[in-house]
Formats: C-alpha cells, sequence, structure tokens
C-alpha cells in the first residue's frame, strides 16, 4: 500500500504486525483513542513510580499528536476496532531530535516516538513487534536508519532498545540515551 499524504511517502510491506493485530496510519477520526492510550500508558508509567510522561496527565503533549496525526506521522496497531499500541514515525528531526542527536545523519533517518502498549495487550511482546514492523514492515523512499531516544535512566525501557537490535550510541548531555538501527533490506 503506497501513501502520498502532501510530502508524507510511505509504504507498508507489513500489515500484521502479531496475529490479529494490524498497522495502519492513525486518522483524524482515531485522536481520542490515540489520547486515550497515551494517558492510560502516562498513568500506568506514574504507578510504576516513573515520571516519564507525566507531562501528558497534567495535559501537556510535547508531541503534539494531534499535528501528528494530521500530518501522517502517526501509526496505530489495531486489533479489530481496538487500538492495541501506537508510534509515531517522524520523516524530519524535529527540533528535539535535533537537539539530541546534533545536525548530522538526519537525511537519511527517521524519528521514532512515543510507543506505547494498550495495557489489555502487555504481556504480548507488541512492542518488540512493533519495533520489528518499523524496521521491516514500512519504508520511507530515501531513509535507510531509525533513530529513537529513551531516558537513560529507565533500565527496561533501554532492554527493550538494546534487545530489538538498536545500537546504542551514546546519551546526550541531557541524561537521554540515543539509539539507531539500519532498516533491513526488503526481500
Amino acid at each position: 500500500m503506497d501513501i502520498n499524504m502532501d510530502k508524507l511517502k510511505y509504504s507498508i510491506t507489513l500489515q500484521e504486525v502479531i496475529p490479529g493485530v494490524i498497522a495502519v496510519q492513525a486518522g483524524p477520526e482515531d485522536k481520542e483513542a490515540v489520547n486515550g492510550l497515551m494517558l492510560q500508558t502516562a498513568a500506568w508509567l506514574q504507578s510504576k513510580g516513573s515520571k516519564q510522561w507525566h507531562e501528558l496527565l497534567a495535559g501537556e503533549d510535547r508531541h503534539r499528536v494531534p499535528d501528528a496525526i494530521d500530518r501522517g506521522e502517526v501509526f496505530i496497531f489495531k486489533h479489530d476496532d481496538t487500538i492495541a499500541g501506537m508510534v509515531i514515525l517522524q520523516q524530519h528531526a524535529s527540533a528535539w531530535d535535533r537537539s539530541l542527536w546534533g545536525e548530522e545523519g538526519h537525511e537519511t533517518a527517521v524519528y521514532l516516538h512515543r510507543l506505547c502498549i494498550n495495557r489489555d495487550f502487555g504481556g504480548k511482546r507488541l512492542g518488540d513487534a512493533i519495533l520489528r514492523w518499523a524496521e521491516q514492515g514500512i519504508r520511507f523512499p530515501g531513509k535507510d536508519r531509525i533513530r529513537l531516544d529513551c531516558i537513560s535512566s529507565v533500565p527496561d525501557l533501554n532492554r527493550l532498545y538494546g534487545g530489538a537490535g538498536f545500537t546504542y550510541k551514546g546519551q546526550a548531555p541531557s541524561g537521554f540515551n540515543l539509539y539507531e538501527k539500519m532498516q533491513s533490506p526488503l526481500h
């Protein structure tokens, strides 16, 4: 399925990420459900003692996800009519990404943000499956790598990315670890 929304171009090469869960681009009709999923994730993180995403619970969305949906950068993972997970995949580095990564390598990179899983799908390794899908199940013309950042003080999150084959590229002065992975060639 090739998509062209203004300057956003991509091709989904693998629709199903785990049995019964398919990847689709989020549309305006998904904004409320996506926001609910992010709030659910933020509350779950808080219940685990993490301050990660705490700004969402205060009504502040630094990633401006509704705008990202309008730009076609949000992908959701659906099981029937339920959103099981979501991720933002940006083809252009944001000011945040540039502050972490510097000014080099942005032309060929896609930036992964706000990976979250509906708690009803927790324990099914959906996070791993979404990371594999971002590497193998979607293609962006001219892009050959995926970059992401995460809080250095959250060992489980760092293990998730390292275990998914992302290469640790260092720590930004702000305390965020940087990870990068080359996209697998198409078969």
